[in-house]
């Protein structure tokens, strides 16, 4: 090979080279302390959230004049994926998908052009709409989370408290927002009697704009004076609820007081905002997030430092308890990986030490942290950071970065052994191997380019799996073509002759048992082929898997009761989830969110909507086996005290959130034909011993009092079905006409009816509606109730009714093994759905389709650079035929090593399957290469493969066994385990065929042939 030899560049300039191995040796040592250490890996969550609120509207009116309205406009959305929203009365929620395809910049650019897009149609929305507004950062990950509980304090001194170290938390480098959760915000309540009102001859009307008018804030002017300028105030604005209750005004020619004709008290929010729970005691959350790139555990330490000194200066009553703490966890896992990452490295310099002896072992032993040092720099510059997949690939790479040194090493001594002189021997690798090395490298690499290049969520959660591991094989070339060489020289002496003269017991028999294969050719490529067809055929008797649930302490609770539910009846489930929990020697700690679901704690978190409907209990238990006894225990306890919830106990999820496993989406334009459809559904689901709890996101109508006001008996009282509302409202739910200015907060004052005349329904009738001329008559007079059903909300799909029917699976049982059973009945049932009617699979299947299809579409481009790079080094298709037909043989061994240990062939299997072909490719196309290299000596086929694969035995073996022994300390993971299991199984087999059936492949290819090896002998 001409050009410039690397090796002989080092040896020649060797001060150099060594300064360079120790400045690289500090760089990563400053950098693997510098590095951002988180969870997860950050990955954008595409959804933005549109809502807006319509006071009065019915359900049909809010989704045809405000959702109908917005996603039409939604619709055009560049990226867009889909529509989401969600209709109540009054309310629209619209989640706006985007494609897994777009960019970070196209995120952003899109969310600006959302914004602009409804500002446009803003004045096209019916009068009295608030909003729209908009929420992008629905992704912010709050991993940090303090429950403050009282004793003898009021839920305004407590806040007050926590506001204030809110304010002291924001300075903490790193902290990037702090949210309040279970915060309930004071009104003042102005409660009057109808009748009284009516009896004084009060207009209720007139009442609230005496106070309105008396607590306005507006400018009284301004003294200039020839020294200084004066501004003029007017006193009268309200500073509490006695300034309100002092209020005085004109009615019937008298003088009152406010107080002398209604309650007037300072109370929190009726009914309740979202609350928040800590281990059964009603609490205020301070949740934490940490900026994008910063170091989880220096933030976890700071706050904790901080913490610390603020809980000395809390009063007696108030306690502060560490509800979630990212820092804890990642510190855990990073520790965990470092011990895996260690003993990965001990495996693979046992297998160098006891396989090529002490001194290129130590070679092999000083590359690593050599290459490592380099690597860690790297990720610093690409902005990758200390998480999950990262030290997942680290240790991955680990496996595969010692093959090159391992190949000059094992050239180097060889060299040594036939009498070359040091520097000869050390640059001979190079000359040799270094191209084909680098050609297998880049093979390597290109199987993971699917992973990099995947445009899902799924993809992009997984993108530092191929970036670190591509950032590790190309240092690892480098090493090994110039600091190896180095090392080589001063560690390496020439083997004994006695030593090297004789051939190891393992060569013989595999020499033996080659030239045995090569014999009998055929029956060597039709076995291989039949094992490969056979494992094809077994793929399906794998179980499928998306993500596996996490390995985290953490069981997350939900409670779902009938969609009309209050918050009170929430509450009292809360209570009683609380009560299973107290004292359970399984439960380490608990918080509840009532009304809502819990804020993203953990980035995959299936984040829910703030339902009243809606409850969320998340629990850390004491370990993960305490967790699955607790899911156990919990489901029989909800299922017996609370028949009326839906009720799901579950572990985090690893991967994008799905929610439910079992989802399937039933569409159509008419609701009540597709709450039909999805009732036939359910029933065909739950046929399926391996489904339960089987649910709907919507279905069950709600009960509402229909007023139908007699227009013409109205218009003859001179009242307006305008000014009936406006009482109703102010009597039922209660109006805010002013606001007190306290402290920071805006205090609104709420005028309303008494409790008695508010809450009952048979005192509506008897309601005292005050007429123009200030006398009142009774509701009934002119009006009439009737009770009718409607749907309390819907959900629609890029605008068409959906109704999702969703269930849990068994333990044990996998959503892609219940999806494939149920497929037959539920073909049958859309066969028989009008037209415009349809059933659509969601949830995991549907998700692990879409990151798998991703995951394909890339496969060409990675099949393209391979066969390039082959090309480029082989420069013939008859090679490039051989090398590609060993790859994928492996997958005889990744189907053996999944069905013997049980594990599922999941997203990150996949990934594993195609790093493996670039792999399994590697070895094909450096022992071609050195097979080439024995011919163009003049030997025949048959001679050429025997010497080639015998020469080339020890490295692929070495290079295999220390990838497959590598694996072992992520094997027994749940996230690594499946690409773990099939690499090492996949990984063995294709190395063995590639020893046997490669060389036996080519005599057979060549026409080569043992007992006329001159007439076998044929170029390529």
């Amino acid at each position: 090979m001409t050009g410039l030899n690397l090796s002989e560049w080092a040896l020649k300039n060797r001060s150099l080279v060594a300064y360079i191995m120790i400045v690289a040796v500090i760089a990563g040592v400053l950098s693997y302390f510098r590095l951002g250490r988180s969870e997860d890996p950050a990955f954008i969550i595409k959804t933005m959230v549109v809502q807006a609120a319509w006071p009065g509207a019915t359900v049909e009116e809010t989704l045809k004049q405000v959702t109908e309205r917005l996603e039409r406009k939604l619709q055009e959305t560049p990226h867009l994926d889909f529509l989401r929203s969600f209709t109540r009365a009054g309310v629209t929620t619209i989640f706006v998908n985007l494609k897994g395809s777009a960019s970070a910049k196209d995120v952003s650019d899109t969310w600006y052009q959302v914004r602009k897009n409804v500002g446009d149609i803003r004045s096209t929305l019916p009068a009295g709409i608030i909003g729209p507004g908009f929420n992008d950062d629905f992704g912010d990950t709050f991993g940090i989370i303090y429950g403050f509980t009282s004793d003898g304090f009021t839920h305004r001194e407590l806040r007050d408290r926590v506001e204030d170290i809110r304010s002291q938390l924001l300075l903490v480098p790193d902290v990037s927002k702090i949210e309040l959760l279970g915060t309930q915000d004071e009104k003042i309540f102005v409660e009057f009697s109808m009748k009284e009102l009516a009896s004084l001859g009060i207009d209720r009307s007139a009442l609230i704009a005496a106070l309105q008018a008396q607590n306005i804030v507006r400018p009284a002017g301004t003294i200039q004076t020839g020294d200084e300028s004066l501004s003029v105030r007017v006193s009268g604005a309200f500073l509490s609820e006695q300034d309100v209750a002092n209020t005085n005004f004109v009615a019937g020619g008298r003088m009152l007081r406010l107080s002398d004709i209604a309650q007037v008290r300072r109370d929190y929010s009726d009914p309740p905002q979202p609350l928040f729970r800590v281990n059964g005691e009603p609490a205020i959350g301070l949740a934490i997030a940490m900026r994008e790139g910063g170091d989880i555990l220096a933030l976890g330490a700071n706050i904790k430092q901080l913490m610390a000194r603020i809980t000395a200066d809390l009063p007696i009553g108030i306690e502060p308890k560490l509800i979630a703490d990212q820092a804890v966890t990642v510190d855990g896992a990073i520790s965990e990986f470092m011990t895996s990452l260690l003993q990965a490295i001990a495996i693979i310099l046992a297998v160098s030490f006891i396989s090529l002896g002490v001194r290129p072992g130590l070679i092999i032993a000083l590359s690593i942290p050599l290459t490592l040092a380099i690597v860690f720099p790297t990720m610093k510059m690409a902005g990758i950071d200390m998480q999950r997949i990262s030290l997942g690939a680290l240790i991955i790479a680990l496996a595969l970065l010692v093959d090159d040194a391992m190949t000059t090493t094992d050239a180097t001594l060889n060299r040594l052994a036939e009498g070359d002189d040091k520097v000869e021997a050390a640059t001979y690798a190079f000359r040799t191997y270094a191209f084909a090395m680098l050609a297998g490298t880049l093979v390597t690499i290109a199987g993971f380019v699917p992973v990099g290049f995947a445009a899902s969520s799924a993809g992009e959660y997984t993108f530092s799996l191929f970036a670190v591991v591509s950032i590790a094989l190309i240092v690892s070339w480098f090493v090994a073509v110039i600091f190896a060489p180095l090392l080589g020289v001063v560690i390496l002496t020439p083997p004994k002759a006695a030593k090297a003269a004789s051939p190891g017991r393992i060569y013989q028999w595999y020499r033996d048992f080659l030239t045995l294969a090569m014999r009998g050719k055929w029956v060597t490529i039709f076995a291989s082929l039949a094992l490969f067809v056979a494992s094809f055929l077994a793929l399906p008797l794998i179980p499928r898997q998306f993500f596996p649930s996490s390995d985290r302490p953490e069981l997350l609770v939900d409670l779902s009761l009938p969609q009309n539910a209050s918050i009170y009846a929430s509450e009292s489930a809360a209570q009683r989830l609380d009560a299973a929990l107290k004292g359970d020697p399984d439960v380490s700690r608990w918080s509840t969110y009532v009304g809502r679901g819990a804020i993203r704690f953990y980035l995959p978190l299936n984040v829910q909507l703030p339902n009243n409907f809606f409850t969320q209990g998340v629990i850390v238990a004491k370990d993960v086996a305490a967790r699955e006894r607790l899911r156990l225990k919990l489901e029989e306890i909800l299922a017996e005290q609370l028949p009326s919830a839906i009720s799901r106990v579950y572990p985090l999820e690893l991967g994008p959130p799905v929610g439910w496993p079992l989802q399937y989406r039933v569409s159509g334009p008419d609701v009540d034909q597709v709450r039909a459809i999805a009732l036939k559904l359910a029933q065909i689901i739950a046929t399926n011993p391996k489904a339960e709890k089987v649910n709907f996101d919507w279905i069950e109508p709600a009960r509402q009092v229909r007023i139908r006001v007699d227009q013409d008996e109205a218009r003859l009282l001179g009242l307006s079905s305008q000014a009936l509302a406006n009482v109703l409202n102010t009597v039922i739910s209660g109006t805010a006409v002013t606001q007190v200015r306290d402290d920071i907060f805006l205090v609104d004052v709420i005028a309303r009816a008494t409790d008695e005349q508010r809450v009952s329904l048979s005192t509506l009738r008897t309601l005292q509606v005050p007429l123009p001329g200030g006398q009142t008559v009774p509701l009934s007079q002119f009006a009439t109730f009737e009770y009718e059903q409607e749907y309390p909300l819907i959900w629609r799909r890029d605008r068409v009714p959906t109704l999702t029917v969703q269930a849990d699976i068994v333990a044990g049982a996998l959503p892609e093994t219940v999806v494939t059973s149920l497929s037959p009945l539920v073909e049958t049932l859309i066969k028989t759905l009008p037209p415009s009617y349809n059933i659509v699979v969601g949830g995991t299947v549907e998700e692990s389709k879409k990151s798998q299809a991703s995951v394909i579409a890339v496969v060409p481009v990675m099949l393209l650079i391979m066969f390039t790079v082959l090309m480029v080094q082989l420069q013939s298709f008859q090679r490039l035929f051989l090398v590609l037909s060993v790859a994928p043989l492996g997958l005889i061994g990744v189907v053996a090593a999944l069905l013997v240990s049980g594990r599922p062939l999941g997203f990150v299997a996949i990934l594993g399957i195609l790093a493996l072909l670039g792999m399994i490719t590697k070895n094909a196309v450096i022992l071609i290469g050195q097979i080439e290299a024995e011919r163009s000596q003049g030997k025949n086929a048959w001679e050429a493969a025997i010497d080639a694969s015998s020469s080339r035995f020890r490295p692929i073996m070495l290079t295999a066994v220390s990838t497959v022994l590598g694996m072992i300390p992520i094997a027994p993971t749940v996230f690594w385990g499946p690409m773990a299991f099939a690499i090492m199984g996949g990984l063995l087999v294709a190395t063995i065929l590639t020893l046997i059936f490669l060389p036996t492949l080519y005599v057979a290819w060549f026409k080569g042939n043992e007992a006329s090896p001159d007439a076998s002998s044929s170029s390529a």
